[in-house]
């Protein structure tokens, strides 16, 4: 598609998304407005679509107005879709001491129903597995199932997923994406009113609750689980995160209350990009851990249990009972900001 195709096409639309924007900044406005309704209710979609315009714009190299014009909706929407991320006044070094898990505490309805949709069917997963290995081809293929097999292989010198280079550096960069990716996913499918959220967090139970399965049956015991109990902590316990998060999103679109649904979404946002922050870090944590300390085969398994042991107590000691009344008042501090 040329570009002044592009433009005529979707023009109206831009112009449309540029005055909502104007509206949306107006304190004035009225916010039970039919039209506003509409348009605020068509807003999360709206949003998804000029994000697509603007890589569109970028990948067929149009003119640069152009794309500093989509590159600005793109940033109104984001501000009127997640309102204000973390305050500006607050360092991160505060954040993450006292921020993160008052994020946590005060949502911790949606942190219990993401744990719930993400440990019940990896634990049905896993012993079905072990009951009937041929289970384990309903979530993988055979390819993917020889190779995990390969990866967790006790005659292996690096353990774990499957490496496409012998640096810990490179697999500390390919962790990260992997990771990351994850997290994100789990976090933006609840734009979709939650169901996106539930579906990877049970999904990813029922992939890793097979592979647990799959290899305790095969005997990997001592090669598995040293490998994961180190990382497992930050990653796992963020995927959790990270779709409490999207939860959270998407119950605000299907029960705003008195608020219209961008003021239930912009409100939730506060909370939920605060999770995400701290999710990041885990896994950014995670992905180090697993590169430098999980994969290695030289390392006594009991060291491993130990480390990952004490990991596993001081990730939830944090998030749920570390400084509890400096946690409450960071929280009140900031609840009406």
């Amino acid at each position: 598609m040329k570009q002044v195709e592009f433009e005529n096409r979707y023009s109206a639309f831009w112009s449309e998304m540029e005055a909502f924007f104007k509206q949306a900044s107006n304190k004035a406005a009225n916010d039970q407005d039919d039209k506003r309704e509409a348009q605020v209710a068509a807003f999360p979609k709206n949003y998804r679509l000029l994000c697509q315009h603007l890589a569109m714009a970028k990948s067929r190299r149009y003119a640069a107005g152009l794309v500093t014009r989509l590159n600005n909706l793109v940033q109104q929407g984001y501000e009127t879709l997640y309102g204000q991320s973390i305050n500006n006044r607050a360092s991160i070094l505060d954040f993450l001491i006292y921020g993160f898990p008052a994020a946590l505490r005060s949502n911790a309805n949606y942190l219990w129903l993401a744990a719930a949709v993400f440990v019940l069917p990896y634990v049905a997963m896993m012993a079905a597995v072990m009951l009937n290995d041929q289970i384990i081809y309903s979530v993988m293929d055979a390819e993917t199932v020889r190779s995990m097999e390969s990866m967790y292989d006790p005659e292996m010198r690096k353990l774990g997923r499957e490496r496409q280079s012998d640096t810990d550096i490179y697999m500390f960069g390919h962790y990260i994406q992997n990771n990351i990716g994850i997290g994100f996913r789990s976090f933006a499918m609840g734009i979709f009113a939650g169901v996106g959220s539930l579906f990877i967090l049970a999904y990813n139970g029922l992939v890793i609750g097979a592979v647990s399965g799959h290899l305790t049956a095969l005997g990997f015991v001592d090669t598995f689980y040293p490998f994961v109990v180190g990382h497992g902590s930050f990653e796992l316990t963020a995927i959790v995160f990270s779709g409490a998060a999207g939860l959270k999103l998407g119950f605000s679109l299907l029960a705003p209350g008195s608020n219209t649904r961008l003021k239930a979404l912009q409100i939730a946002a506060k909370d939920a990009i605060k999770i995400m922050y701290g999710v990041f870090v885990m896994l950014l944590i995670a992905a180090f851990i697993e590169a430098f300390w999980s994969s290695s085969s030289t390392m006594p398994n009991a060291v491993k249990y130990a480390v990952g042991a004490v990991l596993w107590v001081l990730v939830y000691y944090y998030c749920f009972f570390f400084a509890r009344p400096r946690v409450a008042n960071y929280q009140n501090r900031h609840a009406a900001k």
